[in-house]
């Protein structure tokens, strides 16, 4: 797999449309509701990260397909990319979140769509026109 597909595939595998630069908000800012680490929606969270601490981490070895990721502060982490949350964005009734993503052979921005469910989960988006996206709920905070 190319460097730069390699990496859009490991920070959730979406490139979507971006919205105005005056909605933008500081990477802190917005964040709060997508900290913690994330997995699928019917995945066991047990199967994809360990305890470390004060959080969890990836479970070795590290299943780089797994569908799952960590946010820690500004920082989102997948099985194989770490990427920078630049800005997160409005747009409409969801969130565009800017990323900075890197991995052992490239890195690239990546853009992606979710929105925070009142449940506590998350949704991500394909792309603006994905009417129903995927849920991924949380393993720890």
């Amino acid at each position: 797999m190319g460097g730069a597909r390699f990496v859009a595939a490991a920070a959730l595998g979406l490139s979507l449309a971006s919205a105005g630069a005056s909605d933008t908000l500081a990477a802190g800012v917005g964040l709060s509701a997508y900290q913690g680490a994330w997995v699928l929606e019917g995945r066991d969270c047990a199967d994809v990260y360990s305890s470390a601490g004060k959080g969890a981490s990836f479970k070795k070895p590290v299943d780089i397909f797994a569908p799952a990721f960590i946010v820690s502060g500004k920082r989102l982490r997948t099985p194989m990319a770490t990427c920078s949350i630049k800005s997160v964005r409005p747009t409409g009734d969801r969130q565009l979140l800017l990323l900075d993503c890197a991995n052992a052979v490239a890195g690239q921005e990546v853009r992606v769509y979710m929105t925070p469910q009142p449940n506590g989960a998350l949704r991500r988006y394909y792309d603006a026109q994905d009417p129903t996206g995927t849920g991924y709920q949380r393993c720890s905070q």
